[in-house]
């Protein structure tokens, strides 16, 4: 929080942004600035409203549609420099996120980081009942983040002069973090039925701070909570000139041949450029 401008949060309504947010608001003397984004209608929208209620900060919201979804994805690409189709969809609320807060603030609190710090995937539940190789898989994709999620962030985030603060990445807190026992982390939390929550220590640790409803709400990605990805098929529909639904195939291509038409050199970056699915354990 200390900065020589006044710092925001973005805030999705989710676990990660909402505890940042919580916690910010504690820090400061005045309503924590807080930026939303989304469809029209979507469960991001409306749980970031419950969370700003909450706390009392001073909430803004940003409403986007397919066709601007359409018009903006040539430029987040761009700046993205890569065609990898996780990341495309989760750079488009960002770069929404971006132009809201910008407005407002020239730094954000963002929550990347306790994913990675406390198995909050969707394929993490398969670890359950192998904690070791969970507590492994945490520390490879920990490791990863500089080229995939991080890049994300600070690329659209700087392309509109936005800095981007991960609080959850604080070296302290990596390293206490990493000595939490994986199970406490994705927890089994009935023999019975085999029910699996993730990130439930975090969620432990933060009972105090949010509504009961929203410290258990199951996890959202940004790109789905946010109404993006079934907005992005009536955008994606639009350029192509087809009929939904799009397959994935379809739509990294349309990311590939977006970004070939902007660089003199694309193969040097498609080359270098993080990939989401790498390493990863299929569901």
């Amino acid at each position: 929080m200390v900065a020589d401008v006044e710092v925001g949060a973005f805030l999705s309504g989710g676990l990660d942004s909402s505890v940042i947010a919580a916690l910010a608001a504690r820090a400061i003397d005045w309503p924590l600035k807080t930026f939303s984004v989304g469809t029209a209608g979507s469960p991001d929208l409306a749980a970031a409203r419950t969370v700003a209620k909450h706390f009392g900060s001073d909430h803004h919201e940003l409403v986007f549609t397919a066709n601007e979804l359409a018009d903006v994805l040539p430029h987040v690409i761009y700046h993205l420099e890569s065609a990898d189709v996780d990341l495309v969809r989760n750079a488009l609320p960002t770069h929404f996120a971006t132009t809201l807060a910008r407005r407002h603030v020239k730094a954000v609190l963002t929550g990347e980081g306790a994913d990675e710090l406390f198995a909050g995937y969707t394929y993490h539940h398969a670890y359950a009942r192998k904690p070791r190789a969970l507590a492994d898989e945490l520390t490879r994709s920990l490791g990863a983040m500089h080229n995939i999620n991080l890049q994300r962030v600070d690329r659209i985030t700087m392309a509109q002069g936005l800095e981007a603060r991960t609080p959850f990445l604080d070296r302290d807190l990596i390293d206490f973090a990493q000595s939490i026992p994986a199970s406490l982390k994705m927890k089994i939390v009935d023999e019975t039925t085999h029910e699996t929550t993730e990130k439930w220590i975090l969620r432990k640790a933060c009972e105090d701070l949010l509504p009961a409803n929203l410290v258990w709400r199951k996890k959202v990605q940004f790109d789905e909570g946010s109404g993006t990805v079934d907005a992005l098929d009536n955008a994606i529909s639009r350029l192509l000139g087809v009929t939904p639904p799009i397959d994935r195939k379809s739509e990294g291509r349309l990311y590939e041949r977006l970004l070939r038409e902007q660089y003199k050199d694309p193969d040097m970056i498609l080359e270098n450029a993080g990939m989401w699915t790498a390493h990863r354990v299929a569901t």
